[in-house]
Order: C-alpha cells, then sequence, then structure tokens
C-alpha cells in the first residue's frame, strides 16, 4: 500500500472516531456556518460522484454535528457510501477491515440517534421513526452479508431487528440473506426447525402484504419472494409438511368460515405443501370452495373476457392450464394489430415459459422475440437474467455456476441500458450478484484472466467477459 495513503487513512480515522451515543446537531453552535457549508460542499460533491472532495468535506461536517440539524440521517448514510468508494480503491485487508467497521458503525450511530429521538424523521410520527430505524437495521445487513463478510449470527441479529422496527413494511432486499443464512445454518444444525419455520412464513406474509399493496414495488416483492422459496426449498422436506400446516391452519379457517379470502389462502397453501386431493380436511375446504368459486368465477370470467383480448389467455393460467394459457396468447398476439401489444403479450408468454413450466431456452427466445417486437424494451433481458441466475447453480462446478451468475450480471445490465426505466430495478438486481462473481485465485489458478472471454455452457451457453472479485 503506498505510504502517504496509509498516512491518511490513520488520519481519516482519527478525524472521525466519535462515539456511538454522540448524536450532536448544528442547531445553535458557534460552528453552524461552518458545518452547513461543509454539509452543502460535500453533498453537491456526492451527487456529482466527486468521493474525495466530498469525502473531505464530510469528515468536516461529521466531526462538527454529526446529526447533522437533527432532521437527516445524511452524515451517517453519506459516510456509509463514502466508505464503500474507499473500500473499491485499496487492496490492504487492514484497511478493508477498518472500513468495514465504520460503515458498521455509521449505521449503529444513526439507529442510536433514531431510538434517542436525538434524530426525527419528516413527520415525527411514531411509525416512521420505527420504519427508518428498520430501514437502517435492513441496510445494515446487507452490507454485512454482501460486502464485509460478517458473521451470520451478527447478520441474523440486523435482520430480526429490521423486521423488529419495519414489520410489514420490510424491504425485499433482506429477503436474500435472511433465506440463504437461515438454509446454510440449519443445514450446519444451528438453526432450530421451528424458527426456521417461522422466518419463512413472516417473509411470506411481508410480501404478500406489498404484492398486494405496494402497487409500485409489487413486482420486486414477487421476484424477491419467488427466490426466497427458492432458496427454502432445499430444506423445505425437512421443515415442511402437510400435517404442520394442517395443524396451523384448520383452527384459522374454523374460527373465519364466513370469510372466503381466509379459506383460499388456507386451501391453496395445504395444497402446496403437499396434502393430496384425497385427504379428508382437503376434500371440506374444496367442497366449501367450489359452493362460492363457480358463480363468482363465472361471473367474472364473463365480465373479465368482455373487456379483455388476451381473457382465454389469462383464464387459463389463473387456473394453472399454463399450456393452454400459452397457445390462446399465441392466438391474440396472432390477431392484435400493433406491436407494443404484440410484445407484451410474448413477453406473458416467456414468463409463463420460465417460470411455470421451466422451459428456459424456449422462454429465452421467446423474450428475444418480445424484445425484438417493441423497440426500447428492457425488461425481456430482465426476465433472461432471472432465467440464468435461477439456473446457475445447475451448471458445472462452482467456477462456472459463477460465470453463469456473470452472464445474467449482462442481461441486467443490457436491460437498463436498453429501457432507461428499469434502472432502479436492474441495479437491485445486480447488486444481489456483486459478491458472487469468481474469484480472482480461482481463475488464476484455472489459468484464466480478468478481461478474458469465456464460456459459462450449460443450457445458457452465453460467453461473458471474466470479472473476479
Amino acid at each position: 500500500m503506498n505510504k502517504h495513503l496509509f498516512s491518511l487513512t490513520l488520519l481519516v480515522f482519527a478525524a472521525v472516531n466519535i462515539s456511538y451515543s454522540q448524536c450532536e446537531t448544528w442547531v445553535a453552535k458557534p460552528t453552524q456556518t461552518d458545518a452547513e457549508n461543509a454539509h452543502s460542499i460535500y453533498r453537491q460533491a456526492l451527487k456529482a460522484k466527486d468521493y474525495p472532495t466530498a469525502f473531505e468535506n464530510w469528515q468536516t461536517a461529521y466531526k462538527l454535528a454529526p446529526a447533522a440539524d437533527g432532521k437527516r440521517d445524511y452524515h451517517y448514510t453519506d459516510g456509509v457510501v463514502l466508505y464503500k468508494d474507499l473500500l473499491t480503491k485499496t487492496t490492504d485487508d487492514k484497511v478493508k477491515a477498518d472500513y468495514h467497521k465504520k460503515i458498521i458503525q455509521m449505521y449503529d450511530q444513526a439507529i442510536a440517534c433514531y431510538v434517542s429521538k436525538s434524530i426525527t424523521t419528516k413527520n415525527a410520527t411514531e411509525e416512521e421513526m420505527k420504519w427508518r430505524i428498520g430501514y437502517l437495521y435492513g441496510r445494515k445487513a446487507a452490507d454485512m452479508f454482501y460486502i464485509i463478510n460478517a458473521p451470520y449470527e451478527d447478520v441474523l441479529v440486523a435482520l430480526e431487528k429490521t423486521i423488529e422496527y419495519s414489520g410489514d413494511k420490510t424491504e425485499y432486499t433482506i429477503f436474500d440473506p435472511y433465506a440463504r443464512i437461515v438454509v446454510y445454518e440449519f443445514k450446519e444444525k444451528r438453526f432450530p426447525k421451528e424458527k426456521a419455520v417461522a422466518v419463512y412464513k413472516r417473509l411470506q406474509e411481508i410480501a404478500e402484504y406489498n404484492i398486494s399493496n405496494n402497487e409500485k414495488l409489487s413486482e420486486g416483492y414477487q421476484q424477491a419472494k419467488a427466490n426466497m422459496e427458492g432458496t427454502f426449498s432445499e430444506i423445505e422436506k425437512d421443515i415442511f409438511d402437510c400435517e404442520y400446516f394442517k395443524e396451523k391452519l384448520i383452527p384459522e379457517y374454523e374460527e373465519n368460515k364466513e370469510d372466503v379470502q381466509t379459506l383460499k389462502r388456507v386451501l391453496a397453501t395445504l395444497k402446496s405443501q403437499g396434502c393430496t386431493n384425497d385427504d379428508h380436511d382437503i376434500m371440506r375446504l374444496d367442497a366449501e370452495w367450489k359452493k362460492y368459486a363457480t358463480t363468482e368465477n363465472a361471473r367474472l370470467q364473463a365480465e373479465f373476457e368482455a373487456n379483455n383480448p388476451a381473457a382465454g389467455a389469462k383464464a387459463a393460467y389463473d387456473a394453472g392450464r399454463y399450456h393452454e394459457a400459452i397457445t390462446k396468447y399465441r392466438q391474440a398476439i396472432e390477431s392484435a394489430t400493433d406491436n407494443d401489444t404484440k410484445a407484451t403479450m410474448m413477453f406473458a408468454v416467456a414468463s409463463i415459459e420460465f417460470r411455470k413450466l421451466n422451459l428456459y431456452s424456449q422462454a429465452r427466445s421467446t423474450a428475444y422475440a418480445a424484445a425484438k417486437l417493441k423497440s426500447g424494451y428492457g425488461r425481456p433481458y430482465l426476465l433472461i437474467g432471472d432465467m440464468y441466475a435461477k439456473t446457475a447453480r445447475s451448471c458445472g462446478d462452482a467456477f462456472n455456476q459463477r460465470l453463469c451468475i456473470l452472464a445474467a450480471m449482462d442481461k441486467y445490465n443490457q436491460a437498463k441500458s436498453v429501457e432507461a426505466a428499469i434502472t432502479a430495478e436492474a441495479n437491485d438486481k445486480l447488486s444481489h450478484f456483486y459478491g458472487s462473481v469468481p474469484d480472482k485465485s480461482e481463475a488464476f489458478m484455472r489459468g484464466y484472466s480478468e478481461g478474458q472471454t469465456l464460456n459459462c455452457g450449460c443450457w445458457i451457453g452465453e460467453s461473458v467477459r471474466l470479472r473476479v472479485k
């Protein structure tokens, strides 16, 4: 490491070595003007991605007023951003470890200031304050998992705190680390079955709440839920069974017999967990559901088909008749008159082929066809990226699997380059995989160098430029 840089680093740490409990603001302080000026300069520099200037002025602002004006947590959350930037500029393990500590310290100080009410949110409601604390715990957990490689027991504490504070509004960014840690710890016999089931159910509840009530992020929660369920599938036979869910859900149904939605949810859950059609309770619940569903479904189907040219396809999909849905979508595509509508329905076909039928090669071809029909349509590339990410584990050894992850990341990058409106969604997907690129040492041992073009093989068959960590 450069000697000058090392000395500068030590000065940086000395300058910002503030205790966790300190949440001072600049309000009515003699140094208020200096603090506000430093704050303004570093914020502008940060927006311009001028990280050296931002960091220099952030140090001053943070030192003079860690909690700014007491109405924002920028000095802590921006500190996280700046230390992450510094992490990319050093290879010194000791310096990296110090940066890791600083990142955790920034989160912990921000949380402590909210808990003590030294910092308040814009509206300062109890619900909003709790959500912000949960948000910070969630982002801390994600960074501990993906960047810091913290002990799982420490990450689990942060994850539990996230849900404790944010409740149903917990961000879906925690689904992947939470599921992966629970599955790994369960396999290592360090995580109780009952607790694993409880985590799974709570994440499902959060996802289902937001799919129904959070239109803006509904699709993100659907994807996170699907990925979480895929991860838990590794241990599902060990933690879930029909009898378990009958014991949990039948009493709930008995208490809410007049609630059709409760009946629908309980019946669907029991069937999905292996209860057979000849099971006494399933037969009883099925009979109750059919009393309601026959008339209601007929009414809804007639209304839907009258207003939607692809109604037959949607109805078949809802009924689980996925091959029929594809056939009807293709019939609707043939009768459509504009390419945008055709592209949308073609994308629906690709999604069914992938998510419901596991026809990966066919789904990819269909997705490409959808993208070709509509200019600036990036979502098909997101779908292809999801295909690659989902199937990477089945593609050869660990190194080759990581090459397939690179192929998925390439598709996410292509998606946002084609359609700027989905940049945030693509970046969110990318954030889950930065830690999964090939290891530099492994690549070297295999005789590969960064930048070299390799093929990940398997059904994917994509050539990728090697990136390493």
